[in-house]
């Protein structure tokens, strides 16, 4: 990026009568992308794009950027999840029944049917809440999933196992970075199995493709043929995912110049 180019800058914009904000942020992408997320609207483009080429695609999105930017505004404010005991989540795809009981150290024990979770033992210590111990345990989870479904992916992709790390992303369920890691939101684990490998196979695409033009999605559909209703259903699931001690879960409300 060219030191006089700012990473992101705030601008305005007229739709249908009203004065939108949108943050505008450059850096070395092929397309120019529009994502809604609690901030409001936020434009991706690449460094050399034109001022004028990325109001066209916001104009010709407005109407989506009108009805995104509302539906955020009516959304209700989530509430974390009340840890108890009995408690049953549902993970991949699957019920989970949480039991507690206090120990005087923190530890979890997973409890198995066969080769399925059907529940998790919790010790909470004086010094370690429920809470947090249960998000230790999931994220402890997530990381052994997502491996194992990195190390299915990237061999049909023809490409090395890349190093995984889990996020905590507000607004985005994966990331892949220019050296070739990729991050992946610990909160999928709350998602059915084909939802979590679709988010999979969307960033290990990324490893051949830093951008979502036509030659990356054929990349996704090489590995996941039925992307698209993933991905709808994504974008429909993902307000049902549970709050752990954050105030917000991921959303999908993108949409990207192709």
């Amino acid at each position: 990026m060219s030191s006089t180019t700012p990473p992101e800058t705030g601008q305005r914009i007229e739709l249908a009568g009203q004065s939108i904000a949108y943050r505008l942020r450059r850096s070395r992408r092929r397309t120019i992308g529009l994502t809604i997320d609690r901030r409001g609207l936020c434009v991706g483009a690449p460094l050399r794009a034109r001022h004028e080429d990325i109001e066209t695609l916001i104009h010709r999105h407005g109407q989506w950027v009108l009805d995104k930017l509302a539906a955020w505004r009516e959304r209700p404010v989530p509430t974390p999840l009340a840890v108890r005991n009995g408690l049953v989540l549902t993970l991949l795809g699957r019920p989970l029944t949480v039991a507690i009981t206090p120990a005087s150290r923190a530890r979890w024990q997973w409890r198995e049917d066969g080769q399925e979770l059907r529940g998790l033992q919790l010790y909470p210590s004086p010094a370690t809440d429920a809470r947090a111990l249960l998000e230790q345990a999931l994220r402890d989870e997530a990381r052994a999933v997502f491996a194992k479904r990195l190390a299915h992916y990237a061999p049909l992709l023809g490409v090395a196992m890349p190093p995984l790390r889990l996020s905590s992303a507000r607004t985005r369920w994966g990331s892949c970075s220019a050296r070739g890691g990729i991050a992946l939101n610990w909160r999928l684990i709350f998602l059915p199995s084909p939802l979590v490998d679709y988010v999979v196979c969307h960033e290990l695409a990324h490893l051949e493709e830093m951008n979502h033009g036509p030659r990356f999605w054929s990349l996704v559909e090489r590995l996941c043929p039925d992307w698209r209703v993933r991905r709808r259903e994504l974008r429909l699931t993902s307000p049902e995912v549970p709050v752990i001690g954050f105030p917000e879960t991921p959303r999908s409300d993108i949409v990207d110049q192709r």
